[in-house]
């Protein structure tokens, strides 16, 4: 089930197979989880109608109470930790705006290892203007970690800031995912906004898997679209860098 579908199903009553009374406390107050993750322990909230929040454990919702998820969810709950996105795992993602939602299911195709833009995000959900939108969304993404805002970079490269435990968690997941935050910022400070190649006649995000098989001797650093496209290169199809 892709995200949309997840999202969507928000819409429909909780499936019949969910057993709020036995798995999920009195079912009439949100119940949570511990889990171990890349920065530490985290509190997952859970309802019958899928997870509602993740938090570091010591931030929990002072309205939950400890309880087991649903079997069917538990190793999902794990994997989508892991991978750093949803999967099959249901959302509840209710009282989030569909703006919101439009731009948090497209922070969840980030692949891991790689980080994208607020503006990257803006554009591919229709609202180029909206880098600000976009990053009040991340800021206040319910479920980090599973949808992963840790991927998602200012729109000038830095890395930025994080809602989970602050810019050192951000950094710490980036490096674990192997996207390189330290280049990454070293690019940013020279106002490198895209990598391109004189070979294949292409250009990518810098953190893009095509970008990184790029050899030194035919690498083009390039600080706009503009720069890109004097050069006769085309986007990369892989990580859109243009939305």
């Amino acid at each position: 089930m892709t995200i949309e579908e997840q999202l969507q199903s928000l819409r429909r009553p909780a499936p019949a197979t969910v057993r709020p009374a036995v798995e999920l406390g009195t079912g009439l107050v949100p119940g949570f989880s511990v889990y171990e993750a890349p920065v530490g322990e985290v509190a997952v909230v859970f309802t019958p109608r899928g997870v509602r929040s993740v938090r570091l454990a010591d931030e929990v919702d002072p309205g939950a109470i400890e309880a087991e998820p649903p079997r069917a969810w538990r190793d999902r709950i794990r994997r989508a930790l892991e991978e750093g996105r949803p999967g099959d795992l249901p959302l509840d993602l209710e009282g989030v705006s569909p703006f919101r939602r439009r731009v948090l299911e497209k922070a969840a195709t980030i692949p891991k290892g790689e980080v994208r833009s607020y503006g990257w995000l803006a554009r591919h959900v229709g609202k180029p203007g909206a880098s600000r939108a976009v990053g009040s969304a991340m800021a206040t993404n319910p479920v980090p970690l599973i949808i992963p805002c840790h991927r998602v970079v200012r729109s000038d490269g830095r890395i930025g800031a994080y809602s989970l435990g602050g810019p050192e968690n951000k950094w710490k997941l980036l490096r674990y995912e192997g996207a390189e935050p330290e280049l990454l910022e070293e690019l940013a400070a020279a106002k490198v906004r895209f990598i391109g190649s004189d070979t294949t006649g292409i250009f990518c995000v810098p953190s893009c898997r095509n970008a990184r098989r790029i050899t030194p001797q035919h690498r083009l650093s390039l600080r706009s679209e503009a720069e890109a496209e004097r050069a006769g290169l085309r986007p990369c199809r892989v990580c859109q860098p243009l939305g």
